[in-house]
């Protein structure tokens, strides 16, 4: 059997390397002995499809350069969610590519009950995300509380050092300028 292997590892997994999949995919290939045709390696999230070589991986499917798809897990291949991973592992089976999961052995293409674990295993990567998220906003809650500057450093402007500018003559975008602020900004703190 012709196998692709595809294996990822997010840009925020600093110290996280690619070898450690695919050494693995590699080895159960040849334990089954399956051709590795090609091998598909994103350093991104899996929040959307827009991986390089994700979406080479799908090109390559759509011409049949392989019989197989195998990941090292779910969430290797897809965290976005049940209805979007459903319809990229759809999309390989349309393409007559069937699929398989290293680690979760139930998770194959060829597998009796593929659509209801795929359905649960889906949600709880999703559900992973969701907490990155939320775990990320309660540490800028937190930051904030304890009186930390997030995002942009507030503008400091001296609203009465711009009037002097303006009475002495000076032209409201070159006031502008000098305050590093917009010519709008600078209108609405004037009150113009």
């Amino acid at each position: 059997m012709r196998t692709a292997l595809y294996a990822r590892v997010s840009t925020r997994d600093k110290g996280q390397d690619v070898e450690n999949q695919l050494a693995q995919l590699r080895e159960f290939c040849a334990r089954q002995g399956w051709t590795v045709a090609r091998e598909f390696v994103d350093h991104a999230s899996a929040k959307t499809a827009d991986r390089p070589q994700f979406k080479a991986l799908f090109t390559a499917a759509s011409r049949r350069d392989f019989d197989l798809v195998l990941f090292w897990s779910l969430d290797r291949f897809s965290r976005e969610g049940v209805l979007e991973t459903l319809q990229h592992l759809q999309r390989l089976d349309s393409c007559g590519v069937n699929w398989r999961s290293f680690t979760e052995q139930y998770l194959d293409s060829c597998g009796v009950f593929r659509d209801a674990v795929l359905s649960i295993l889906a949600t709880v990567a999703k559900q992973e995300r969701i907490r990155l998220s939320e775990r990320t906003i309660a540490g800028l809650a937190r930051a904030r509380a304890q009186g930390k500057q997030i995002g942009r450093p507030r503008l400091v402007f001296s609203v009465d050092r711009a009037r002097r500018d303006l009475a002495r003559g000076a032209s409201l975008a070159a006031i502008a300028r000098k305050h590093r602020i917009s010519p709008r900004t600078l209108k609405r703190r004037l009150g113009r």
